[in-house]
């Protein structure tokens, strides 16, 4: 290993490290006795202690003591609708006082009152009401998100949120995954011809946005109050022509078997997944797709369907939790509220837990063999933690424990 000139080495001292994959790991994930060593923007090794020789002349090392603390992964949301105007409180309110959300859309309101207002919305306008959102969760240790289209379901409005995204990960120390979802619900002008809002999606945005690389994925929302399996199986069979990767709000109300046909086309991830099927975990598991939960989500709509969690643990299938952020059904900017959820309701373990939100938060993102992982060879993105046991991460809620997150790197603040 060589040492490019005038970069100098950070080696991050008396620290404890969540690095579950490690041999040397103990039962709860965590690597004692190693310092780890970052070069430029890269985990450049992970060595004991007492390893004092590396190959460096120690006037390029830069020490950094830890005090104990926790480092784990950078956390990842793998699963947000973060970019949007307008606010659904009302209708939540509404809900609380028993108004049935069919009566509610008849006012006007749900997604479609999202899009109103997101329509309305300039992209200073969008950026200024997104940034918040980001912070949230960059200080609460989110180094990479992904953050999808589908409250604009127009061409222009769809291509405003894309320069929204692009221009947030332009100017923060964040590691962005956009994400193409007009296939998020049909808007008014084409309530009564949904074919032909799927022709404008799948024949003009699809490969219009995607040639302008302005996002990395395509998802669809697969459901009886949305789009059909056939409808997916149009959106896919297009981007998979284009080279473009998948992935499904699936299962979450009902059982149309999208999972399965995300798994056949090799999709990223199938999200939601409360009426999953061991069928579909079957594909799951030839295709390496990722299930995705949505605790708050879950929780915020009081469902009681669980997903299939024994299931997915029997055959392996690589779990991820996130927060799926957004204005109607989950409008909660927190990743340690989504792990603390992920643990009351769906009973995951930590491990299962931080798991999800790392490594398994990266395979959904297509970022595998880059983030999500404490060793050589991977970015340093990753968050510093005072907190003893890993669990204390998403334990006690209203005090967050985030010393610091590291991007790229380079220390930052929250």
């Amino acid at each position: 290993m060589t040492q490019s000139k005038n970069l100098s080495i950070k080696r991050l001292i008396n620290g404890r490290y969540w690095a579950s994959h490690h041999p040397l790991a103990d039962k709860t994930g965590i690597l004692h006795a190693h310092d780890l060593l970052i070069q430029n923007e890269q985990i450049i090794g992970l060595i004991a202690k007492d390893e004092g020789h590396y190959a460096f002349n120690s006037n390029d090392i830069e020490y950094h003591d830890l005090k104990n603390m926790l480092v784990t992964p950078g956390l990842i949301d793998c699963h947000t609708h973060l970019v949007f105007a307008g606010n659904r409180a009302y209708e939540w309110e509404k809900r609380l006082n028993g108004a049935t959300y069919e009566s509610i859309v008849k006012e006007g309101g749900g997604i479609l009152s999202t899009v109103r207002a997101t329509r309305e919305s300039s992209e200073a306008e969008l950026y200024n009401l997104s940034l918040p959102r980001l912070d949230s969760l960059m200080n609460e240790g989110v180094t990479t998100i992904e953050i999808k289209t589908g409250y604009g379901l127009d061409y222009d409005s769809e291509l405003k949120t894309l320069k929204v995204i692009k221009e947030l990960q332009n100017k923060h120390s964040i590691d962005i995954s956009p994400t193409f979802l007009g296939a998020h619900a049909v808007p008014n002008e084409f309530i009564h011809n949904k074919s032909a809002y799927l022709d404008l999606v799948i024949d003009k945005m699809l490969p219009d946005f995607f040639t302008a690389r302005l996002f990395e994925a395509v998802d669809i929302f697969c459901e009886k109050i949305a789009f059909s399996l056939d409808d997916a199986k149009r959106l896919f069979e297009k981007a998979h022509s284009l080279g473009i990767p998948i992935k499904a709000h699936a299962e979450q109300l009902s059982h149309l078997g999208a999972s399965g046909l995300v798994a056949k086309f090799k999709g990223l991830s199938v999200d939601h997944i409360e009426y999953l099927e061991e069928s579909d975990i079957l594909l799951m598991k030839n295709s390496g797709t990722v299930a995705t939960l949505l605790p708050l989500a879950f929780y915020f709509l009081k469902e009681t369907k669980l997903p299939p969690i024994d299931l997915l643990r029997r055959h392996k299938i690589p779990i991820a939790v996130s927060t799926d952020f957004n204005p109607g059904t989950a409008p909660m900017a927190s990743i340690r509220l989504a792990m603390n959820m992920a643990a009351v309701q769906f009973n995951l373990t930590p491990k299962e837990i931080l798991k999800g939100v790392t490594v398994n938060a990266a395979k959904a993102l297509n970022r595998s063999t880059s983030i999500g992982v404490i060793s050589p060879n991977y970015l340093a993105n990753l968050a510093i933690w005072a907190v003893d046991q890993p669990v204390e991460i998403f334990y006690e809620l209203g005090k967050n424990p985030l010393v610091q997150r590291i991007y790229k790197g380079e220390f930052r603040k929250h």
